[in-house]
């Protein structure tokens, strides 16, 4: 039996949750709300992806879409706050 691989889609699904957070704390909320937007549909997707047996990653992919709407959170707070001040 082959050992099972990450899908793509997870792994960048979880980049792009850790580069939207990074990108929301260094002043770029609009960049960091459609990196967010990436991340959750990435981590659809590989969520999908990881329905089959050869591909794995579906653990990683609950993680980036759980950490991507956390961080469309934080990046909508920050226009906000980019707006008001």
């Amino acid at each position: 039996m082959a050992d099972q691989k990450a899908g793509s889609a997870a792994t960048i699904a979880l980049i792009a949750a850790i580069v939207s957070f990074i990108l929301t704390f260094t002043g770029s909320p609009v960049w960091a709300l459609l990196v967010a937007l990436l991340a959750v549909g990435a981590g659809i997707l590989g969520v999908i992806i990881a329905a089959s047996p050869k591909i794995g990653g579906g653990l990683m992919s609950i993680v980036a879409i759980v950490l991507g709407i956390v961080d469309i959170g934080i990046a909508v707070l920050g226009i906000v706050g980019v707006i008001l001040f």
